[in-house]
């Protein structure tokens, strides 16, 4: 990202599923972003049996896509695969050169977050551009 970068020129929204696509991009859309890159991140194992089949795992990330086109019909999609989920967000932000990372926390107890690790966190501590935390919003409304 070059500095003379606006923070809304180019969003990466890391999205998990269908409803997360939903929310998270109703949430950024009143702030209109010139261009949004809609990323899923397929787990891998690694040495170890992946969490969902690849198969299911690229239907979710194609649901993902269809979802935040409803809010955003023009958004590129990028999908990532990676027993890392941060750290493909990262590469997924260099590799677009996006000039801001958007998220929307799910919720959860502290306990949960921290035996979980806490990826808002580790997203908002750890990256080299700017992260933008959406309000939570219910796309009904």
């Amino acid at each position: 990202m070059t500095d003379s970068q606006d923070l809304l020129e180019h969003v990466l929204l890391p999205l998990a599923n269908k409803e997360d696509a939903v929310r998270t991009a109703s949430a950024l859309e009143p702030y209109q972003p010139e261009r949004v890159t809609a990323l899923h991140v397929v787990e891998k194992g690694e040495g170890v049996p992946d969490k969902t089949p690849v198969e299911q795992s690229e239907a979710v990330a194609e649901d993902v896509y269809e979802a935040v086109r409803t809010v955003f019909p023009d958004a590129d999609e990028h999908t990532a695969y990676s027993r890392d989920v941060v750290e493909a967000i990262f590469e997924a932000a260099e590799d677009i050169d996006a000039s801001a990372i958007a998220y929307q926390t799910r919720g959860g107890s502290r306990l949960v977050k921290f035996l979980s690790g806490d990826t808002g966190l580790e997203l908002v501590t750890e990256s080299d551009r700017p992260v933008i935390a959406l309000p939570r919003v219910d796309p009904e409304e």
